[in-house]
């Protein structure tokens, strides 16, 4: 998996490329642990995310405490999206078209 990081205005968008697996998951949380100190929201971008596992599953959680609940998911694939359904994650996060 391939992570992009920008940020603007204490916004982080991270744009999660490829299959989000256990290997990957430890990618994303060292991203999400290496957010500024005076970041206060995360989008993730999953335009190009081809595959979600039950880790990467935990990882968005995990982002969703760290950002007391300022996470937005964008640009979901339906793929991903109906994995999202059937883990019950459509109502704890906030995704956008």
């Amino acid at each position: 998996m391939n992570i992009e990081k920008t940020t603007q205005d204490g916004i982080a968008t991270l744009k999660l490329t490829g299959w989000l697996e256990t290997q990957a998951a430890v990618e994303l949380q060292g991203a999400l642990d290496a957010l500024e100190p005076d970041t206060h929201a995360l989008v993730l971008d999953l335009s190009a995310l081809e595959y979600i596992s039950s880790a990467g599953l935990r990882q968005l959680v995990a982002a969703h405490k760290k950002m007391d609940g300022n996470l937005t998911l964008t640009h979901v694939q339906p793929e991903i999206m109906d994995v999202l359904e059937m883990a019950g994650f459509l109502k704890r996060l906030h995704i956008e078209a």
